[in-house]
């Protein structure tokens, strides 16, 4: 298992950047969560095989057809435990 946080800095608020992100996690298997940051960038925590989160992180540089990716930070997200689903948090 590998999991992975990210946070993805561009225009990805007001883009439905969440949702697609839940629909992508459920196509590849992964589990965690996605979340807005004040700072207006997008947080996920994405847990799984690694080859299902590399998709991922491959799909999130791009996100959906409104967003500009700018960057992603990646940092090791196995602190923060392995979630049974992919859920959508609210704003912190």
């Amino acid at each position: 298992m590998n999991s992975k946080l990210l946070r993805i800095h561009g225009k990805v608020q007001g883009v439905y950047y969440r949702d697609n992100a839940v629909a992508q996690a459920g196509e590849l298997g992964v589990t965690g969560w996605v979340r807005n940051r004040h700072d207006g960038t997008v947080e996920a925590l994405v847990c799984g095989a690694t080859e299902a989160v590399e998709a991922f992180i491959n799909w999130a540089h791009s996100g959906p057809a409104d967003a500009r990716v700018d960057k992603i930070e990646l940092t090791d997200g196995s602190q923060h435990g392995m979630p049974l689903a992919f859920e959508r948090w609210p704003t912190r």
